[in-house]
This record gives C-alpha cells, structure tokens and sequence, in this order.
C-alpha cells in the first residue's frame, strides 16, 4: 500500500476497530471472548462480500436509480445479512445479555464496514480526506451500531419471553430504519457522521449500565437457586422434596438405569451453573480463574449424560434446570474456557 493510501486506509478502519476495542475492554465481567469478537468480525466481513454480489444482482434486476437503492433496498439487503450472524448466535445460545448483543453486533458491523471502506478505497483511491472522515467515523460506526441495536432488541425481547420471530422483526425494522436514514443524508455528510459519533455511545453506555445491573442481579439470585439445589440433592431429604418427588413420578416413563442418570444430570448442571457463576463473580473484580480437569472432566461426563437420557429426558428436566438463554449460555462460556 503506497502511502498516499495510508492515511484514508486508516480514516476508514481504525475509528470503528477502536470502539470495538475499547466496548470489549470496558466489558467488567468479560462475558465475550476476544476468539470470539475475531471469529464475528470475519464472519462480518463475509456477510459484506456477499452482500456485494446480492446487491449488484438486485441492482441490475430490480428499475430504481442507484440513489434509490442505496437508500430503501441496499439497508434491506445488508443488515438482513448482518442479522444472520446475530440470529446464529442467539440459536447456539452464544449470547447471554444485552451487553454480549452489543458487542458482537458491532463487530459483525465492524467487519462489514472494514471490507466496505477497503473495497471503497479501491474503486475511489482519491477520494478527500473529507470523505474518509464521514466513511470511517460515520458509515462504517453506522454498521457497527446497526448490528448492535438489532442484538440488543432481539436479546431484550427475549429476556421478556417474547415470541421470538417478534424479536428478531422489530429490532431487524429499527436497524434497517437507521440505515436508511443515514443513507439518505438528510443533513450534511459530516453532521450526520458527528450525530453518529456522539449518539452511538452514548446508546451503547446505558446498555452497558442497565446489562452489568441485569448480570449483578442475575447472580445474586441465580447463586442461591443452584447452592439450594446442589444442597437439596445432596441431603438425606431429597426424595421428600417436590424435585425428588417429580423424578420418582418419571420412573413410570423412563428406566430405572435412565432415571439415575436424571439425577446425576441434574447434580451435574448444578454444579457447573453454579462454577460458571462464580467465575463470572471473580472476573468482575479482577481475577481470570481457568477452568481446572475436574471441571473439564464434569462437562465429558454430562455430554454422556445427555446422550444416554436423550432429548425426551431433557425436556423432562427443564422445569428444574431453568433452562434459559442465560443458563444455557453460561455452560457454554464454561466450556470453551
């Protein structure tokens, strides 16, 4: 890269890969694995190749001027290729909390705009340092935060137990909403960029707030509910109690071998909930514990499990797992330590 490019090359990457940086960095709990940011980021940038491609076709299919596509059709396209990689991380419960949308959202953006403003710098390598100023701290933080505000609703709606198509359509139309709007430039370029860059996070510091409020309160509760199961289990009285009661009830639908197995599930995913929470109880002040061969040992054992007691035995347990987004992703973060 001759150095004529260097400086746009910089305008254009560096102002949205900081804020990734420093969104992952001021994450106290450290609920997003920097493997993981990378692997988003590459996935965005796969979303914008493609993205390419689909938009030249449409753009050669459909009768509107390449104004009117860049504002109403091109945010159709893009950020419903952006949403597939959040969508695929909410089903393999890779997300936890709002601030965990946040982050990965932008950086499914963050990889997005990088190969956008290079794939620019290409087709315009003269372009003004004016230009460079509005596609690297404007277009490309646009990207980013579209991603993130749409992980955010989604996981927001969620965590309310709503219908999950409802959560992917609303914050998919609020991210669509804001690309189009900046697309259509209704003021100068470098007044839109300065609202982006001042608004942007701010938005993303009250998520920050109200999603460390969420996890602080989520383990305080969810500590106590997995220390009094473990207890429980673990007592002479377990078979008089309501879970010991249910489990005797599963004996007229499963083996007797199968409903043994229940109980060393239930003991497991207990334990391991109850690891994973304190975990994130030592990172928040400042300690990275690694997961021991005890627990990696735990986690074999309870994929045995899983396939002995099947899917069937599984649901059966849900009632006293509580198995939702959060739990389930709090093994996962266990897991891959």
């Amino acid at each position: 890269m001759t150095a004529e490019l260097i400086r746009p090359a910089l305008l254009g990457l560096a102002p949205v890969a900081c804020f990734l940086g420093a969104l992952v960095f001021l994450d106290s709990y450290k609920l997003v694995r920097f493997g993981l940011v990378l692997g988003v980021v590459a996935s965005g940038m796969a979303v914008a190749v493609a993205a390419y491609y689909v938009n030249g076709f449409f753009l050669g299919e459909l009768p509107v001027s390449f104004d009117a596509y860049t504002r109403y059709c091109a945010p159709l396209v893009e950020e419903a290729l952006k949403a597939l990689v959040i969508v695929a991380l909410l089903r393999a419960n890779r997300l936890g909390f709002l601030v965990d949308a946040a982050i990965l959202g932008f950086a499914t953006g963050t990889g997005f705009a990088m190969v956008e403003n290079l794939f620019y710098l290409q087709l315009a390598p003269g372009a003004s340092m004016g230009t460079w100023l509005v596609r690297g701290f404007g277009t490309a933080m646009m990207h980013g935060g579209a991603t993130a505000i749409f992980g955010v609703i989604a996981m927001a709606m969620l965590e309310r137990n709503r219908a999950r198509p409802i959560a992917v359509v609303l914050g998919f139309a609020l991210a669509v909403l804001l690309h189009s709007a900046y697309n259509h430039f209704f003021f100068s370029p470098l007044a839109s960029t300065a609202g982006i860059a001042l608004a942007l996070p701010l938005l993303l510091q009250l998520v920050f707030a109200k999603s460390e409020a969420a996890v602080g309160s989520w383990l305080g509760t969810g500590f106590d509910a997995d220390a009094q199961m473990l207890e429980l289990i673990e007592s002479g009285s377990f078979s008089d109690s309501p879970v010991g009661r249910y489990l005797e009830e599963l004996k007229d639908k499963f083996q007797g071998p199968i409903v043994a197995d229940l109980l060393c599930y239930l003991r497991l995913y207990t334990e391991l909930a109850l690891r994973a929470k304190g975990i994130l109880m030592m990172r928040e002040n400042g300690f990275d514990v690694a997961v021991d061969e005890a627990t990696r040992e735990k986690f074999t054992e309870m994929r045995y499990l899983e396939k002995s007691i099947g899917r069937t035995g599984i649901l059966a347990l849900q009632p006293m797992l509580h198995m939702s987004h959060k739990e389930l992703w709090q093994l996962y973060m266990l897991g891959k330590r």
